[in-house]
């Protein structure tokens, strides 16, 4: 595909796949289904994505949201929300965007440490803007996108009309042109010509290498969020990236419950399938929904979190769902989990498959593996307690795996490495790796490690695993939550993995405890839907439970088992379990002896 150039502003894949391909749907969000049973869509065209984009970024600049203007955005996935998006990267403001699932107080932390100047939010937002304070002291510009209120600025209709009437011909120009005609009627259709088709398109601003893009807050599932600072390169390198490893070429359709793929969507010329659900909630999304967005586009993309696929795969299993318009699942935000990809796979044709890919907020995608791969050369490795393979580096990403310290490394060096098959940490050095986080420079310096030899930095995932002979990445989970015992550490994803095998576990989780001066290590559990938790049923399954712990080397330390009716979790994924909050909870339980 024709793709900007490096460094150019990534909003310029609209305008090309406007060009190319101007009638194709380029958004559609469903809406709730009617009487009839079907789904009702609204949708913009690319030609008409690209307008409204345009619209609002002359009417934005005129409201003084222009280049380097850091830019709150709290709209859910809408029309609105995309032409908003787009607009913002062509006038060269930097978007803020951040989950509001991770929680007032977080979002206020997060707000007043990125310092916007501007919010463009919808009523309720707004609303909790002034209810919380958030950045009372930075934001000058406030966009309601909806009715407006008694908290003032301008609303996204004011803006988009302000926009229109920049982008017009001056009338001025226009009648001089139709003067000129040599009748009437020929002066009428050029007068009509340069008043409405022939609009200035908005010029998009071409941005410095450094210059801040946007800026993505992570979700703070293993402490508090940090913004990572995004450049157009590392996003044009992502969009190439998800091309290449995936072969997604203009025309396809894809359903997408996480907004911001459905943005990389749009730049490689996909149909951006919004379906009805929480976005900030997919775990709780209806299966039906998803389902139906599939089926009602033949839809042949979808990218949907580990628990998503979980849900969606279990409603759908045992009612004959088939899937055969999909070429390919893509997961990512947690583990891959087997059971769960064999069983939505079920769904799909044989030479459809799921890929899991891993990366994270400030270096997405690292590595990628195939479902057909993952199930029938790793899967079991995986249940004897080897980790998660997730797969190969993808293109112009260098990954390794150092010896673990909690301490900064300011220098990199050959003598961190580890060799094959030995835990360390994950670090990652490529193009679409963020350089900082925005106003966390301790932050920054215990997360990036100079490469002196090139000028460039390693990024370390805060992740642990190793890679293996063939140069397959396995990961092995938080460094954080290792637990470190008198028998020696214990890694989260290799010893919860032996236990999840229990047909009756839903998943479990592995946290430390300290008890008179040393660290117990325990398991805690949350079963299936609709198995039995009277006493007789737990201890029967704490037994079982300690004997497969035994049988592997792995897990032998382990010997207290604590069941819970269900995990904390983070609401973006619904996978990532918040162990520190778990860990607390097994203390508490087991009687504070610290």
């Amino acid at each position: 595909m024709d793709a900007p150039a490096a460094l150019s502003n990534i909003a310029l894949f609209l305008p090309n796949m406007a060009r190319r391909q101007s009638d194709a749907p380029a958004v559609v969000v469903q809406r709730r289904r009617g009487s009839g049973g079907a789904y009702d869509y609204c949708r913009y065209t690319f030609e008409e994505l690209n307008r409204e984009s345009d619209w609002i970024a002359w009417g934005l600049e005129a409201h003084g949201i222009t280049r380097g203007t850091r830019t709150v955005l709290m709209v859910r996935p809408s029309l609105d929300f995309f032409a908003l998006t787009f607009a913002l990267f062509k006038a060269g403001a930097a978007p803020i965007l951040v989950d509001p699932g991770m929680g007032v107080r977080n979002l206020k932390a997060c707000l007043e440490e990125a310092q916007p100047e501007a919010f463009i939010g919808i009523p309720k937002a707004q609303v909790a803007r002034l209810l919380f304070g958030w950045a009372r002291d930075s934001i000058r510009t406030c966009v309601t996108v909806g009715p407006r209120l008694f908290w003032g600025g301008a609303t996204l209709a004011q803006i988009r009309a302000a926009g229109k009437k920049a982008a017009a011909f001056l009338p001025s120009v226009a009648a001089a042109a139709a003067s000129s005609s040599e009748s009437r009627s020929s002066a009428g259709a050029n007068a009509r010509s340069l008043s409405g088709d022939a609009e200035r398109p908005f010029p998009a601003v071409s941005p410095d290498q450094d210059e801040i893009a946007a800026i993505l807050f992570t979700s703070g599932s293993t402490g508090a969020p940090k913004g990572a600072v995004y450049t157009h390169d590392i996003f044009s390198d992502q969009v190439e990236c998800l091309r290449e490893v995936y072969g997604i070429a203009p025309g396809e359709r894809d359903v997408s419950t996480f907004p911001l793929f459905a943005l990389f969507g749009l730049a490689l010329g996909m149909t951006s399938i919004v379906p009805d659900m929480d976005a900030a909630r997919p775990a709780r999304a209806s299966p039906r929904h998803i389902l139906g967005a599939v089926r009602d586009w033949n839809a042949t993309n979808m990218f949907a979190s580990p628990a998503l696929i979980d849900r969606v795969g279990k409603w759908a299993s045992g009612r004959g769902v088939r899937l055969p318009s999909l070429k390919r699942v893509i997961s990512a935000g947690a583990p891959a989990d087997p059971v769960a990809l064999a069983r939505f796979s079920e769904m799909l044709e044989p030479e459809a498959e799921v890929f899991s890919g891993y990366g994270a907020t400030e270096a997405l995608p690292v590595s990628s593996i195939g479902s057909r791969e993952l199930l029938s050369e790793t899967a079991k490795k995986t249940d004897e307690g080897g980790g998660v393979c997730v797969g190969r580096p993808v293109p112009r990403v260098k990954a390794a795996v150092i010896r673990i310290t909690d301490d900064p490394i300011p220098r990199w060096s050959p003598d961190l490495l580890l060799p094959p098959g030995e835990i360390g940490e994950i670090v990652v050095k490529g193009r679409r790796v963020t350089r900082a986080y925005f106003n966390r420079p301790e932050a920054t310096d215990l997360a990036k490690i100079d490469d002196p030899v090139d000028g460039g930095f390693y990024h370390r995932m805060g992740d642990v695993g190793y890679l293996d002979e063939s140069g397959r990445l396995w990961f092995c989970g938080r460094k954080c939550h290792r637990v470190a015992t008198p028998e020696g550490d214990l890694y989260t994803i290799p010893c919860e993995r032996v236990f999840d095998t229990h047909t009756e576990v839903f998943r479990t989780a592995l946290v430390g405890v300290e008890r008179e001066g040393a660290v117990l290590p325990v398991l805690c559990v949350e079963l299936e839907t609709g198995v039995k938790r009277n006493r007789r049923a737990l201890k029967r399954i704490r037994d079982e439970l300690l004997s497969i712990g035994v049988s592997n080397p792995k897990t032998r330390s382990i010997k207290t088992v604590l069941f819970h009716d269900r995990f904390p979790v983070d609401i973006r994924h619904n996978a990532k379990i918040l162990r520190e909050k778990l860990a607390a909870r097994a203390q508490r339980r087991l009687g504070d002896k610290r």
